[in-house]
């Protein structure tokens, strides 16, 4: 995760803080003991292969605590966090006997994460995680055990192997778990290698220890001033985490009071939005939209009508056709709405040029500003769309709602002059895929029936009954 984490890291790192703070679930519990397991079971193998030898008991000791000590240093990232642990974990593999050493982590993690479980901040159930966050030991161990030779003699070769061996176990056993316990996507968690990067650069400073903490035991607290530093960076990382996600959550809250407010003086609007809002999202999801874009897509969405709360009630709630000045008053909504959202500041100036546009026509003859074809933002696009076929599915002061067979013809007859072909043709798809969920497996389908085939091309367009083409909300 980068300094400025993008909407989709911020996402993964809230949803994890939010599972952090959770007892496992059981499929997470399992998941642990299947981990905990193999790393046992890796753990007699290296016993079998090199078994333990004499043990120095000061430095081993110093060398767990000062690991135990490094874990609590955490800085954040989508999937979790990232800790300075190399620092101590090569003078630990230089002083433990190698089949010892993966087991002596287990051992450091464990003793830093029993001061949170004591005070609360962790369930107990937590404390499995220190064998699964144990796997990175085995892979230098298992180079260690089949050269024969010891850490403190070893080639500059086996030392790079066994360096490269602790980052690929350790990034193995990090994505089957990840893949288990979150929706992370194995491309982000490829973004997040950076933090083998870290490990590689604090390894020459950890060496440099480790081949001196035989001989004098008490150089492994050289360490300690170093971790109290990354301490201080860490502490101001996750303040900035923090900050960010209140950030969103303060935007995400500004959108929605903002929704009530639409809502309270028109409750049609507020309804409408709310409707306009899921069919955007999928629309977006189907075509594959980035997080940011899905982020602005769904503000946008919602907030799409924010600007009537300018117009006066009476235009608004007019039961029948409006007059010419009325349809110039009501345009004006669009601006009124980016105006608002400008004021917010942020990335809301970005859903304000949406909110904008979102009554453009594809043939350019829409308003405010008679945008064409793909200079009209794409979210924008998307919304006329889903803003169209939300009204014309909706009864009003002064027409019924349309049965589906009809809005969709009139999105069809209205493609490539008021809409986006290829929007109205990824709307089409996602209400005949919920046509067939909701008609169900089970269930015989007639054509004009939930489920039934797509349109036919012979299908004409209604006559339009509305001013402007296929009708929009006003």
């Amino acid at each position: 995760m980068s300094l400025d984490p993008s909407v989709g890291e911020q996402e993964l790192l809230a949803e994890t803080i939010e599972r952090d703070a959770k007892a496992l679930e059981p499929r997470q519990r399992v998941a642990e003991l299947l981990v905990s397991t193999a790393f046992l079971a890796s753990c007699a193998i290296l016993f079998v292969v090199r078994p333990p030898h004499a043990l120095a008991v000061l430095p081993a000791l110093l060398c767990v605590l000062i690991l135990a000590l490094s874990t609590r240093v955490r800085f954040r990232v989508s999937s979790g966090f990232t800790v300075p642990t190399q620092l101590a974990f090569l003078p630990l593999v230089f002083t433990v006997p190698v089949a010892i050493a993966p087991l002596a982590v287990v051992l450091a993690l464990t003793l830093a994460r029993v001061p949170d479980v004591v005070a609360g901040r962790t369930v107990p159930g937590r404390l499995l995680h220190c064998v699964g966050n144990s796997w990175f030991a085995v892979g230098p161990a298992a180079v260690f055990a089949a050269s024969g030779s010891d850490p403190s003699h070893a080639a500059a070769a086996v030392l790079l192997a066994a360096l490269a061996a602790q980052f690929a176990v350790d990034f193995c056993a990090s994505t089957v778990r990840i893949a288990v316990v979150s929706h992370m996507r194995f491309r982000d968690q490829l973004r997040e290698g950076w933090v083998y990067a870290g490990d590689a650069a604090l390894s020459p400073v950890a060496l440099v220890v480790a081949q001196e903490v035989h001989r004098t035991p008490l150089v492994a607290l050289a360490l300690v001033p170093l971790l109290g530093v990354l301490a201080v960076l860490a502490r101001e990382r996750e303040a900035r985490m923090k900050g960010l996600l209140e950030l969103k959550s303060a935007y995400h809250g500004t959108a929605l009071v903002l929704g009530d407010v639409v809502e309270a003086d028109d409750g049609y609007t507020g309804d409408h939005c709310r409707g306009v809002v899921s069919l955007a999202v999928d629309i977006g999801e189907h075509l594959k939209l980035g997080a940011e874009r899905l982020r602005n897509l769904e503000f946008g969405a919602l907030l799409h009508d924010v600007g009537k709360i300018a117009i006066p009630k009476e235009i608004i709630n007019k039961p029948g056709k409006l007059d010419p000045y009325e349809w110039t008053v009501i345009k004006t909504h669009t601006i009124e709405g980016q105006r608002m959202l400008e004021q917010v500041g942020g990335f809301m100036r970005e859903v304000g040029l949406i909110v904008r546009s979102h009554h453009e026509r594809w043939d350019g003859t829409g308003y405010p500003d008679g945008l064409a074809g793909d200079a009209i933002p794409l979210e924008s696009r998307i919304i006329a769309c889903c803003d169209s076929w939300n009204a014309m599915r909706t009864d009003r002061a002064y027409r019924q709602a349309m049965t589906e067979e009809v809005a969709m013809a009139e999105m069809v007859g209205n493609a490539g002059r008021q809409f986006d072909p290829g929007i109205v043709e990824a709307l089409l798809a996602i209400v005949r895929r919920e046509r067939l969920d909701l008609a169900g497996p089970g269930r015989a389908r007639t054509p004009g029936q939930a489920g039934a085939s797509p349109i036919p091309a012979t299908i004409a367009p209604q006559p339009i009954t509305t001013r402007t083409g296929a009708p929009p909300a006003r």
